[in-house]
């Protein structure tokens, strides 16, 4: 028995290459990974432009407390146009079978053939007098060369940039103003530098700022783009400019591809909801095009003029930091001893509780010891009994939430409610975090929908993507038993607002685009304050309910009233006919009665008349004692305790409530 040799290869085998330690930039990492942004494709890159940048000139105008006057606009870029723009010569085709949209011979005697065949199915209809369908358009292939690409402009009344900070702060990734413990609108930090990136992938164009900051004679004027690879900014113009017109504020404009026609009704949606959150800031939106059938503009008016105070920075809460946050701490800390670490580093830790800490830590801690000499092992038993140890859950007082005033504002303004009830929670914590739930809830409307929608908001943006899994979404369709608050969830336009407002949101997923429902005291928060809203508009809609039901009752009873005269009158005759042939006498009232019927004072059209009149005499009656009910039992009462005059010192007078202190000087 032969053994077979199996023949020799002819190539020499490769040698495994030796692994090199490469490293990536932040922004080739989001290059790489641009779903991680919200960049998944060219609709959702347009839609997230937007997004960013609406997002960004709130926040700059917010921080001067200037009413934000926000200018949007998309315009609509034809590939010739962009090819100029980037000095590319349009050329003719030369080999039609490169190209994905080539329809190919068997391809286009089958599609004549389709369309033959549809021509006689049609003459035979109407021969015989059948309707005739329209032909479908035949579909065409697009690829990429037929893509889309849009310039973008946002234009913002703002606080504006620094000039010398304008390149860093747009090319150069995870660099920022935003990354203290604060309730901010950004969920990466990115901003427009993702929009930069998208722009230098899909059309290698730059970005251009101008920018100017109150008070400045000059505006300053930026172009440039971003080296990927080493994450710092390529720039090609960086001058300032006169500012006549004395403006203040920054206008960003980047050519990005995208996709319109898909994401149109995902970014008006987004606008609308962001006019319902912020009623006090008016947008501007446009959309631009060759065709002037597709042209959009949309105003947003202002509605008031109350703003939300500006979300402050708050310091670490013991029971949310880990070991690699309480490392840095101590390496940034200007403090030189533990307790002086642990007091101001932290909230609610004062003097004698920190003395307390440094007590239980052990015997090689002291109050006095260096604060950067802590080995990592103390380290350690710090974050250790941090995490057992009970502390005061943080205040919500560095929180913005947009207010009951202004939510209740903007449901008004934008869906034209017939009934509208709003709710606002005191700040609640959650892993050592205070957050703010804000609820509404609405019935009827303009352009809602039959059945519950969904309006869901974090830190004051709008979330529309990934609703199905949403704290929100979740609560409203299977913990609210909307039928015992007199609201028909699949008949009614319902609308369902929740604003939650926190210095760390616990978004789920890569995109952040909503919250988990398994955090219990986020869970609770929202059904308690949506059951709020409900309890609200249950007074109101049992109000209208009884209210339809006196009227309907009114109204039955004047439409008969002329039959009943009738047959009160006719019924008299009758007596009078009996008392004439002598066969039944009546005396006392009925007597009289007759007598007034005998000489006309009794007429038809009188008692018709009384009838209508005692109709309205009882609703009113009834009316009043609904509303004097239902003052004394569903009006909120709180108790005010007044002081005697022999009692008070300094002459002066409290008046104590739950809410407020009046203090009446005599």
């Amino acid at each position: 028995m032969e053994s077979s040799k199996k023949p020799k290869s002819k190539t020499p085998a490769k040698k495994p290459k030796d692994s090199v330690l490469e490293q990536k930039s932040p922004a080739e990492f989001f290059a790489e990974n641009k779903n991680i942004a919200g960049f998944d494709n060219p609709g959702k890159c347009l839609y997230t432009t937007v997004r960013e940048l609406v997002e960004n000139s709130l926040d700059s105008t917010e921080s001067i407390s200037e009413l934000p006057l926000i200018e949007i606009t998309i315009e609509d870029i034809e590939k010739s146009k962009f090819n100029s723009m980037i000095g590319l010569v349009d050329r003719d085709r030369v080999d039609e079978e490169l190209y994905d949209d080539h329809e190919t011979a068997k391809a286009r005697e089958k599609r004549l053939a389709k369309e033959a065949q549809a021509q006689e199915l049609q003459a035979k209809n109407a021969s015989l007098g059948k309707k005739i369908k329209e032909p479908a358009a035949p579909k065409t292939m697009k690829g990429r060369g037929g893509a889309a690409f849009f310039r973008v402009t946002c234009k913002d009344n703002g606080r504006g940039m620094p000039h010398d900070d304008i390149p860093n702060m747009f090319g150069r990734v995870l660099s920022g103003t935003k990354y203290g413990l604060k309730q901010t609108r950004g969920k990466f930090g990115l901003g427009a530098k993702m929009a930069l990136i998208w722009s230098k992938m899909s059309t290698g164009l730059p970005i251009d700022i101008s920018s100017s900051m109150k008070g400045q004679s000059y505006n300053s004027f930026c172009r440039l783009d971003i080296d990927i690879h080493r994450n710092i900014p390529h720039v090609h113009i960086h001058e300032k400019r006169d500012n006549k017109d004395r403006w203040h504020g920054a206008e960003i404009q980047v050519v990005i591809e995208g996709n319109w026609t898909t994401y149109r009704s995902k970014i008006l949606h987004y606008m609308r909801q962001m006019a319902v959150i912020t009623p006090y800031a008016e947008f501007i939106f446009k959309f631009v095009s060759d065709v002037s059938d597709k042209n959009v503009t949309i105003r947003f008016a202002r509605r008031t003029d109350v703003m939300p105070p500006v979300p402050l920075e708050t310091k670490h809460h013991p029971s949310s930091v880990d070991l690699l946050l309480i490392k840095r701490l101590i390496e940034e800390t200007s403090k030189q001893n533990l307790l002086q670490f642990l007091q101001h580093e932290f909230v609610n830790i004062g003097k004698s509780y920190a003395e307390r800490l440094i007590g239980e830590l052990g015997p090689e801690f002291s109050p006095k010891m260096p604060v950067k000499s802590l080995t990592s092992q103390q380290i350690v038993r710090i974050h250790q009994l941090f995490r057992q140890a009970k502390f005061n859950d943080p205040s919500g007082d560095c929180l913005s939430p947009a207010g009951e005033y202004n939510l209740r504002l903007g449901i008004i303004k934008e869906l034209h409610p017939e009934l509208v009830a709003t709710y606002s929670g005191s700040a609640q914590v959650f892993e050592g975090h205070p957050f703010i739930v804000e609820a509404g809830v609405s019935v009827g409307g303009k352009d809602v929908k039959q059945g519950l929608n969904i309006f869901r908001f974090a830190n004051r943006i709008p979330l529309l993507f990934e609703q199905g899994a949403d704290v929100v979404t979740r609560t409203a369709l299977k913990r609210i038993n909307w039928s015992s608050y007199k609201i028909n969830q699949t008949q009614d336009k319902v609308g369902v607002f929740v604003s939650i407002v926190s210095t760390k949101i616990p978004f789920k997923g890569t995109g952040k685009e909503y919250i988990g429902d398994d955090i219990t005291e986020i869970a609770s928060a929202v059904k308690s304050a949506i059951q709020h809203c409900c309890i609200q508009l249950k007074t109101k809609i049992v109000k209208n309910i009884q209210a339809r039901e006196q009227k309907e009752r009114k109204r039955n009873l004047s439409k008969y009233a002329e039959n009943v005269a009738g047959a009160v009158c006719g019924v008299l005759k009758q007596m009078q006919q009996i008392q004439a042939s002598k066969k039944r006498r009546y005396d006392g009232k009925e007597a009289e009665i007759l007598k007034k019927l005998s000489s006309g004072m009794i007429t038809k059209e009188m008692v018709k008349e009384k009838l209508v009149q005692h109709v309205e005499q009882v609703d009113s009656e009834m009316a009043m004692e609904f509303a004097a009910n239902s003052g004394v039992s569903e009006e909120p009462r709180e108790c005010i305790y007044l002081q005697s005059l022999e009692a008070a010192e300094d002459n002066f007078i409290d008046l104590h409530s739950p809410l407020f202190v009046f203090r009446l000087f005599c």
